[in-house]
């Protein structure tokens, strides 16, 4: 569910990062249109507040610009600014105070999510465009909110993801896997008749 390429300019991330990086301006106003979105989606969900995720944006293209003759191309372009817009993100955020994370039993987990019935990960992922969706993900925690976003709304690899989160890709197999199981437990409990208890929520 990638962005569309900003009025169909046919040059790549990787050559207009490197025009930017010369100075190019105009070159880096279309990277800006290309992924501007996909920052916003990644900053909103890790900050929960959309002026703060905007300050975010800023900072992220500010710094991406700064600093563009430092991208290296091991990693994508979208990539590279979603690890910035993370930190970004990271940094707004603990001015705000931190928030624990409460690990559930992956067990338990799994019976929210309806293991036995139908495939949980493939509720989560058929369910993506739906409101309902949105709903569900607004009642996660923002750690799992943002490794979604990644994986299965912006479309990264696994390998993408673990970068901009800052870890190996085992652990993004697992998180993944447990932020979909959350994810599924709060649409089965959405859909479920009296669902009024709503189990977990934002912490």
């Amino acid at each position: 569910m990638l962005d569309p390429p900003a009025h169909d300019d046919p040059r790549t991330d990787e050559e207009l990062i490197a025009l930017s990086a010369r100075g190019d301006r105009r070159a880096f106003d279309r990277l800006v249109e290309r992924h501007a979105a996909a920052v916003y989606r990644l900053t909103n969900v890790m900050t929960g507040d959309p002026m703060t995720a905007e300050d975010a944006l800023q900072q992220t293209f500010l710094s991406a610009y700064r600093h563009a003759s430092s991208f290296r191309s091991e990693a994508s372009v979208r990539t590279w600014l979603l690890a910035i817009a993370r930190n970004a993100a990271l940094r707004l955020r603990s001015k705000r105070g931190s928030e624990d994370v409460v690990e559930e039993p992956l067990l338990q987990l799994g019976l929210d999510a309806g293991w036995g019935t139908d495939d949980p990960e493939a509720l989560a992922i058929a369910a993506e465009r739906n409101e309902l969706l949105r709903s569900a993900m607004a009642d996660l925690h923002r750690e799992d909110q943002e490794v979604l976003i990644l994986r299965d709304v912006e479309g990264l690899s696994g390998i993408e993801a673990a970068e901009v989160l800052g870890i190996g890709e085992r652990a993004l197999k697992s998180r993944l896997h447990r932020a979909r199981l959350r994810l599924a437990g709060a649409l089965r409990a959405a859909l479920a008749p009296d669902s009024a208890d709503g189990r977990g929520g934002r912490r």
